[in-house]
């Protein structure tokens, strides 16, 4: 269904019953990176999972778009389907850095964190200019050049030489974001705030899940994040990169049905 927003509409996809759990996708995909959960975990939660503006069958918007900008966007798509408890809010590598600006901006909305495959620092400046370097690719070549230098490090180098269906799908779910989502989103991360500050402060139960193979962002960052989230639960996915949720869906799954069953108790 597409939700109607304030400058835009953003598809999004619903599924399941009982409580909520939001899935933030990350760049530069959609909703059906999560395809793995929304079939199987949609069985005890009511499965909530948006295009974010410019990804997907969401349209482009005039960027950057700031996480906090991504996070109202989430925010407001709650308040349109009517969910009116808190929610589940799962985030992989940039629907992490929006988890974090969803916290800060509506804590009363958050019953529960997944971060997968994310970091809570800023970028560095090397980061920045690679950011810049890429969007200005796009400008010139247009979204094929950078997906095809993150295929080979979105994924462990194991399910990069021997899942092809695998790569073939994840390409395919890349090649669908536009131009200007991908400029717009990139500008977006590059200005993000630190969120180090506030682990501290998260309260609600915390799930961290981080692809052992990750050649993105080092287990080591997952780490820090655990130490610094009081009473947070850590889990290394086995033989997985930076898509964990897509190369090992039944440990993935696993994982976050049993931390949701907690939070029920």
């Amino acid at each position: 269904m597409r939700v109607n927003l304030s400058d835009t509409k953003l598809f999004v996809e619903q599924a399941g019953r009982g409580q909520p759990l939001l899935l933030i996708h990350g760049f530069p995909f959609n909703h059906e990176m999560w395809r793995p959960q929304i079939e199987i975990l949609a069985g005890n939660s009511k499965i909530i999972a948006p295009d974010l503006r410019g990804h997907g069958q969401s349209p482009p918007t005039p960027g950057p778009y700031s996480m906090d900008v991504l996070a109202d966007d989430c925010a407001s798509v709650l308040e349109k389907l009517g969910v009116q408890q808190p929610v589940t809010v799962c985030g992989l590598s940039m629907g992490g850095y929006v988890s974090f600006a969803f916290f800060r901006r509506y804590p009363q909305l958050v019953a529960g964190l997944i971060l997968v495959a994310t970091r809570s620092g800023a970028d560095a400046e090397e980061a920045k200019k690679n950011r810049d370097i890429a969007a200005e690719k796009v400008r010139t070549e247009g979204t094929q050049p950078v997906i095809e230098s993150m295929l080979p490090i979105a994924m462990s180098p194991t399910t990069y030489q021997k899942q092809t269906d695998l790569v073939q799908q994840v390409e395919g779910i890349m090649q669908k974001t536009t131009p200007e989502g991908l400029i717009s989103a990139l500008m977006g991360m590059k200005s993000r705030p630190d969120s180090t500050p506030t682990l501290d402060k998260i309260t609600v139960p915390t799930l961290i899940l981080h692809g052992a193979d990750d050649q993105i962002i080092p287990t080591s960052e997952a780490e820090a994040m655990h130490a610094a989230i009081q009473g947070s639960q850590f889990i290394i996915v086995p033989d997985a990169g930076h898509l964990p949720n897509l190369e090992q869906p039944q440990i993935f799954n696993q994982a976050v049905d049993g931390f949701l069953a907690g939070l029920k108790v």
